[in-house]
């Protein structure tokens, strides 16, 4: 593939800025520089430099992200900033989105992705992906309020009760709570209807898939092939 098509499709901006770009010095393949922008470079295995970076090749990109409380998933957001501003440039110019979202209030584990099958695959409520959440409560969870969780609770709007899939105290104002729908404001509405209230949401796990305890609030990786197999696995 010609070198500045492969800088385009990696989110280095459009072929006239990645032609510039390396005509003026700033690529380097295997430590060498090249100055031609149709220069043909084959992608599989390929890692590269640009303006001193290193980066590596990826047809799709699939990442992780440890949201911090404050951000909200959205492009344009309205009252906080944007998940996007913790992700590098070249991610949010080759179009990753966040495959569902997490209130400017929740922290935890959030994906990203260019790959639409796949946002679609494991942000769709019909595929009963598992979500697990660890819930701080504003009074003390009682035994009542986890079996109406387990049993179903109605939610305004909704036409029939919404159960979790698993419900277990969690210290004395505290539950872990994992669901498989990705109704708007689930955890919080729950809750509530249970005769409780969030006041702080961490999500640290989505299918198999669990945020890495080595990963800092507000940071992200990517995910390798044994984090998407782990994601399946549930």
């Amino acid at each position: 593939m010609q070198l500045e098509r492969i800088l385009q499709s990696q989110g280095f901006g459009s072929r006239k800025d990645c032609r510039a770009l390396i005509r003026n010095g700033g690529v380097r393949v295997a430590g060498a520089e090249i100055d031609d922008p149709f220069a043909d470079v084959a992608t599989e295995g390929l890692s590269f430099e640009v303006l001193g970076e290193p980066w590596i090749y990826r047809e799709k990109a699939y990442l992780m992200l440890n949201k911090p409380v404050g951000y909200e998933c959205s492009r344009e957001p309205r009252h906080h900033r944007s998940v996007f501003a913790l992700l590098p440039d070249p991610l949010v110019r080759r179009g990753v989105q966040s495959v569902g979202r997490l209130d400017e209030d929740t922290t935890g584990l959030l994906l990203f992705t260019d790959d639409g099958p796949f946002i679609h695959r494991w942000s769709s409520g019909k595929k009963k992906t598992p979500k697990v959440y660890e819930v701080h409560t504003k009074h003390g969870v009682d035994d009542e309020q986890i079996q109406r969780l387990r049993a179903g609770v109605l939610l305004i709007d909704e036409p029939t009760p919404v159960a979790a899939a698993a419900c277990e105290r969690n210290g004395e104002c505290g539950l872990r709570l994992i669901v498989t729908e990705g109704k708007y404001h689930q955890v919080k509405r729950m809750v509530a209807a249970a005769g409780n209230r969030v006041i702080g949401l961490h999500r640290p796990q989505i299918g198999g898939l669990s945020l890495p305890p080595d990963l800092p609030v507000g940071q992200w990786r990517w995910l390798d092939e044994d984090d998407l197999a782990q994601l399946a696995q549930y």
